[in-house]
């Protein structure tokens, strides 16, 4: 099996049972109304604090390194919503991703930066993935373009579901030990289409965590 992006799964919910690779192919199950899937759902306290770091201040969002290698390269070619909840959830979705990252490359899925940025099934969902790549003995390199963003926010104002395509057409798996690149050739297995609802942190602080992930894998749309 050649990883070039997350494990993902569909319609995610408790159970790893449902984890797909990048490799497998998976259906987009949320609701195809106008309600949020999981609107409801209260965020979590973090369940670590940051610890100290030397990453530059723009790596160290919230307090928590978010930091990658130099040849982990996530770029989010999209452009940030007027309303200021939509526009702070989506920049947190992005973090979440790079946290799911940083953990991949940390060997670790309890990194303050996944516990910071998550919760309930998004805490679940960053958890699997990275202890799949951990298991595996990959970490990723290469560049993985996130893009067409859009965001809609729930009646209450607390979430926030942001929408997006993903490119892992250049992300690339590579072998811990034997620093090999496992290259693929061009495929609609390249794009993912993901809705990540995003909670608001019940603080002050303009922290939002992803509670829920869904993800239409083999996305032509995104093409």
């Amino acid at each position: 099996m050649k990883r070039r992006s997350l494990p993902v799964a569909a319609a995610l919910t408790a159970t790893a049972a449902l984890l797909l690779t990048a490799c497998g192919s998976g259906d987009d199950k949320s609701s195809d109304n106008d309600k949020i899937a999981g609107a409801g759902q209260e965020a979590e306290t973090p369940r670590e604090s940051a610890p100290a770091s030397g990453a530059p201040a723009e790596d160290k969002p919230d307090g928590v390194d978010l930091s990658l290698p130099k040849d982990m390269n996530l770029v989010f070619d999209w452009d940030k919503p007027k309303d200021g909840n939509e526009a702070a959830a989506m920049d947190d979705a992005a973090n979440y991703l790079r946290a799911i990252y940083r953990g991949v490359d940390k060997r670790t899925a309890k990194d303050a930066a996944v516990t910071t940025y998550s919760t309930g099934d998004g805490l679940h969902y960053a958890q699997v993935q990275i202890n799949e790549w951990i298991k595996g003995g990959w970490t990723a390199t290469g560049t993985l373009r996130h893009y067409d963003a859009t965001t809609r926010s729930a009646p209450n104002g607390s979430s926030v579901e942001v929408a997006f395509c993903a490119d892992a057409g250049k992300f690339y798996g590579k072998e811990i030990k034997t620093k090999k690149v496992l290259t693929t050739k061009p495929s609609i297995e390249d794009f993912d289409y993901f809705k990540i609802v995003m909670v608001k942190f019940p603080t002050g602080k303009d922290l939002w965590q992803a509670s829920k992930v869904f993800v239409e894998t083999k996305a032509a749309k995104c093409q």
